[in-house]
């Protein structure tokens, strides 16, 4: 039953349904909850919809559940690094590569890391400290927030939540927004203190004697004066950088609209142009730079492609971009790097990226990219294996241990043959023999039909193929393999030989030789026969049995053509029918 859950999460994870994967994995846990690679799927599926403190609680029951499992590793770094605690994901990163040091992913996902944490040192660096930065760092601000009645209905409000998130990026734009009641209130929520502001009103009680004007002198009589605010200047700088952060973005669309107009016309060196200018306008919007790294793929510099991809997939995570255009950016280079290997073992890396990109985005186009990748990897293996001389000793050796009779030992060496040269017909003719000699019918039919698919003019094969039908009783189809060898070796005598088995075994059916065992078998075996069923359900066949019981001189004209004799002598040797 967990394994039955596990494989629905899975589903429901490579359709991209997150949320229902999650409920899948938690069921197979609670069945199953030692089962390291459930608790890894479930943080991977928590890290796809960017819950990664769930996601790093996954991830530590991974590893403690299996600590020399690497991936444990791999689930743990990205949930640190979504949390942006670069340091532990460091850490993380490179306890995976103590256990296995050449894993691509781990080595992708530390140099991930890094980056991140040099990204975030240097924005520090640049940003003066301000005391009540920590108030604002985190997803803990997202909670607190959540979790106040008053804060948690700003929360619907669109401006209040992108105040938020330019204070949570820059703790000194708090000045900002102070006169925002709603950030005040926010922020006291984030300190744990109550704020009040200088216009906040003091309620007296009204009695039936005061006027409002005595009303008003008793107030101020006994409210404490509250000093004047010093009025605040207006953040006129700020408003201006904002329209001006405005019009470089729409400056962006239109030079990217520009490059779009240019890739079609396939004016390349225009297009990288207008892509270039608009990332300089929005460095936060990485399309510019997948756009670009399409046309250097067109244009077939594969260098300079993977490289924005590089780019596009650092500054996609500093920003949190969507996922698709991260996973757009890997697959891209993966392309890339297809486009360059040359050996079996080049395709490695590019495996590794379209399989980081799927887990960013379960894509059909990066998924059959993957197929293709892998599919090319095994032919350049198979063609890097290839060497007909070392084929031909294992061969040899196979066909000592033949006549030993060690027919296993034989198999394996026949086996590593084709693995040398697949093209070989005698080294499937021998294994055929090989599992004939043990028992294992099907496999030996399917060698001898290799064998004589590579040679169709190699006997061998028909000798093989005929005598795996004829241990498996299928006399008919092994006398038809035996007279279709004969066409290629009229004057061959195992062929000949075979032939006048099958002949003898046909006869003895004919005659009604068989005992009762045999004629039971062999009637079993024929009703699972296609051809036998649809001579049994053809309606003149039918009528043809019963002339042949009930009518003899319809029975006589039956004898005279030939299709209906044919399939008569079918049934004589099925056993189904009997002459007497």
């Amino acid at each position: 039953m967990a394994e039955e859950a596990k494989a629905k999460g899975n589903a429901a994870f490579s359709s991209g349904d997150f949320s229902t994967a999650i409920r899948h994995f938690s069921e197979a846990i609670d069945l199953a909850p030692d089962n390291h690679v459930l608790y890894s799927n479930r943080s991977a599926a928590y890290a796809s919809l960017q819950k990664y403190t769930e996601a790093l609680a996954d991830a530590k029951k991974t590893v403690q559940l299996k600590p020399q499992w690497v991936k444990g590793y791999s689930r743990l770094g990205a949930a640190h690094l979504g949390l942006s605690q670069f340091d532990d994901a460091i850490a993380s990163y490179k306890k995976g590569l103590d256990f296995d040091p050449t894993n691509e992913p781990l080595k992708s996902g530390l140099a991930d890391a890094e980056k991140a944490a040099a990204s975030a040192a240097a924005r520090s660096r640049s940003a003066p400290a301000n005391p009540f930065g920590d108030a604002f760092s985190g997803p803990e601000m997202w909670v607190k927030l959540t979790s106040d009645p008053t804060t948690r209905a700003f929360l619907q409000e669109p401006d209040f939540v992108k105040m938020m998130l330019d204070i949570q990026k820059n703790p000194n734009n708090l000045n900002l927004y102070l006169k925002d009641q709603r950030v005040m209130q926010a922020f006291g929520v984030l300190l744990n203190v109550k704020l009040g502001s200088a216009g906040d009103d003091v309620d007296m009680p009204d009695t039936p004697s005061s006027s409002s004007s005595e009303r008003k002198r008793a107030a101020e009589a006994e409210a404490p004066k509250q000093p004047e605010p010093e009025p605040e200047p207006e953040p006129m700088e700020e408003v201006d950088e904002e329209k001006e952060a405005k019009q470089r973005k729409a400056e962006a669309q239109k030079e990217k609209e520009a490059g779009n107009a240019a890739y079609k016309k396939k004016d390349f060196d225009t297009a990288i142009h207008h892509y270039s200018k608009a990332f300089e306008l929005d460095d936060e919007d990485i399309s510019f730079l997948t756009n670009r790294a399409a046309v250097y793929l067109e244009m077939g510099k594969y260098e300079d492609c993977i490289k924005d991809c590089d780019k596009a997939v650092e500054r996609g995570r500093e920003l949190r971009s969507d996922y698709k255009m991260v996973a757009r950016a890997l697959t891209r280079k993966g392309t890339a790097m297809g486009k360059t290997a040359k050996c079996s073992k080049d395709y490695e890396p590019v495996i590794e990226t379209f399989q980081k990109a799927l887990t960013e985005h379960r894509n059909p186009d990066t998924l059959k990219k993957l197929n293709e990748a892998e599919k090319a990897k095994k032919e350049l293996e198979q063609q890097e294996y290839f060497d007909p001389n070392l084929a031909d000793e294992e061969r040899e050796k196979g066909n000592g241990f033949f006549k030993q009779q060690k027919y296993p030992e034989a198999i394996k060496h026949y086996t590593e043959s084709l693995r040398r040269n697949p093209k070989d017909p005698r080294a499937y003719s021998n294994r055929a023999a090989c599992y004939t000699k043990l028992g294992a019918m099907p496999e030996g039919l399917k060698d001898a039909e290799k064998c004589i698919e590579l040679d169709p003019t190699f006997t061998k094969g028909y000798t093989r193929k005929g005598a795996v039908q004829f241990f498996m009783k299928e006399y008919e189809k092994a006398l038809e393999t035996y007279q279709e060898g004969l066409k290629h070796d009229a004057n061959n005598q195992e062929l000949l030989d075979g032939i006048t088995r099958c002949v003898q075994q046909i006869n003895r059916a004919s005659r009604g030789d068989l005992s009762p065992e045999e004629l039971k078998d062999r009637q079993a075996k024929a009703m699972s026969d296609p051809e036998i069923q649809n001579i049994l359900q053809d309606p003149v066949m039918r009528q043809v049995l019963v002339d042949f019981q009930e009518n003899p001189k319809a029975a006589q004209e039956h004898t005279k053509n030939p299709g209906v004799m044919d399939k008569i002598q079918k049934l004589i040797s099925a056993g189904i029918v009997q002459m007497r």
